[in-house]
């Protein structure tokens, strides 16, 4: 592109992109996660969140290298194609894009349903598709105010959940949360490895998503310094109501009655205070926010996803184009925001595995993250060996312990994944096979190496 184009705006802070990190994920320490109840038991699914924060930590404390090794708004995608050329980019864009693009749907719905609960007359795609105008507005008109409010949102979400906790509390007991709790029996069979692994998806949706802070390195002040602060704190913040949220909610009764539904945590202080409490219908009101915060936080990943691929070849550069006044890539939240608001339309239209779209798109997502996690950690391996002078302002801990850690958790993941829901991850192969035939149909499969360096 031209010199005398606009570029990203550098305004970002730590405290920002710490915001970012976490309200990226913090939806999913309000709905989603129980669902692993129901496959493993209170016990096994803390099993497997255990192993999937592990995961999660692991690569956070490896990633943060490539993050400032290489600050650049493609996040993934960029350290992939320094690592290994255009179709190592390829697959780590495509899996990135994936992630980040369809994952906003399901949670615009879920902020549909929740109004039409409250406002019975608003349809609930209306008001997911008002949802995707009114942030995609938001996120247009400047980065900064749009991550101001990101961190706004964010900080009173974690403040609902620390509430939640101690409000449940005196109603907790740990014979409860350990009643049946592996995979609905008293006790520990073979039986319950399954269920275990079954639940994966479930404690993904606890951290899923916190990688895209890396995709406004470029727009941060001083990234080589903030970037580890924001993601470490990031990722301890995460862990910490993650396995807060899931214990106390399952100590409080039954966890068999939360296991299949989307407001565990109203349902677990109904139990404790009773429905006239007024911690109640703030907890109900209030919670709103943690779903804002994942989904505006992902419109902003996905437009520098997008926006860096059109920068790099890989979609038509148009989508890199940034807005003079705003200093934001204004069409590539747009781009992204019709995908999203087509598949709100088409959620009852299509149907796989008995299934809507938005349930399957999000599994869907959940294989573009760790496709994307194993992608980068075997970049940061490759580039260790073939850059070992590249300037590392943080460097891997532990390394090469720890990034195989996360190299080898986000495989057994992957495997179970696939084991689980074959038929997504053939759809999301196919999808893979189409994208790559275009890219080399349009761009004869180069793209331009000034991406790996800007």
């Amino acid at each position: 592109m031209s010199n005398s184009q606009p570029t990203l705006a550098k305004s970002l802070t730590g405290l920002h992109l710490w915001g970012l990190a976490v309200g990226l994920v913090i939806s999913g320490e309000y709905f989603g996660w129980s669902y692993g109840w129901a496959a493993a038991g209170t016990l096994g699914f803390l099993i497997t969140t255990i192993l999937i924060a592990v995961m999660y930590t692991t690569f956070i404390f490896s990633f943060t290298e490539l993050t400032t090794a290489i600050p650049h708004a493609g996040g993934p995608f960029a350290y992939a194609l320094r690592a290994f050329g255009p179709l190592g980019g390829f697959v780590a864009g495509f899996a990135t894009l994936v992630e980040f693009v369809f994952a906003p749907p399901a949670i615009a719905l879920a902020i549909g349903a929740y109004l039409n609960v409250q406002f019975p007359g608003l349809d609930p795609k209306v008001a997911a598709v008002g949802a995707y105008i009114i942030f995609m507005a938001l996120n247009i008109v400047g980065v900064t105010i749009a991550a101001t409010f990101e961190l706004f949102i964010t900080i009173l979400a974690i403040a609902e959940l620390l509430i939640f906790m101690g409000v449940v509390a005196p109603g907790f007991s740990f014979a409860n949360f350990a009643a049946n709790g592996w995979a609905g029996a008293p006790e520990f069979s073979v039986g319950a490895i399954g269920g275990i692994f079954a639940a994966i998806p479930f404690a993904i949706w606890f951290f899923l998503a916190i990688e895209g802070a890396a995709m406004a390195a470029e727009e941060t002040k001083n990234p080589t310094r903030t970037v580890p602060i924001a993601y470490i704190a990031g990722i301890l913040t995460l862990v910490f109501l993650a396995f807060g949220t899931m214990i106390f909610a399952g100590g409080v009764g039954d966890w068999r009655t939360l296991s299949n539904i989307n407001d565990p945590l109203p349902q677990a202080m109904k139990a404790v205070v009773g429905e006239s409490s007024g911690w109640l219908h703030m907890l109900v009101w209030i919670g709103l926010f943690g779903l804002i915060a994942s989904f505006h936080g992902i419109i902003m990943g996905y437009s520098r996803q997008i926006f860096a691929l059109g920068r790099a070849g890989y979609l038509p550069e148009v989508l890199a184009k940034i807005h003079p006044k705003f200093r934001t890539p204004y069409l590539a939240v747009l781009a992204g925001g019709a995908v999203g608001i087509a598949a709100i339309f088409s959620d009852s239209l299509i149907q796989i595995g008995g299934l809507p779209l938005t349930a399957n798109i999000v599994t869907m997502s959940v294989f573009g993250a760790i496709i994307m996690y194993i992608v980068s950690m075997a970049s940061l391996f490759k580039l260790r060996q073939a850059e070992p002078e590249l300037a590392r302002p943080f460097r891997a801990w532990g390394y090469p312990v720890v990034p195989a850690i996360a190299l080898g958790l986000a495989l057994v993941a992957l495997a179970a994944m696939i084991y689980y829901n074959f038929l997504i991850f053939v759809i999301f192969l196919a999808m893979g096979v189409v994208a790559f035939g275009i890219w080399r149909l349009l761009s004869g499969g180069i793209a331009k190496e000034a991406a790996a360096s800007t």
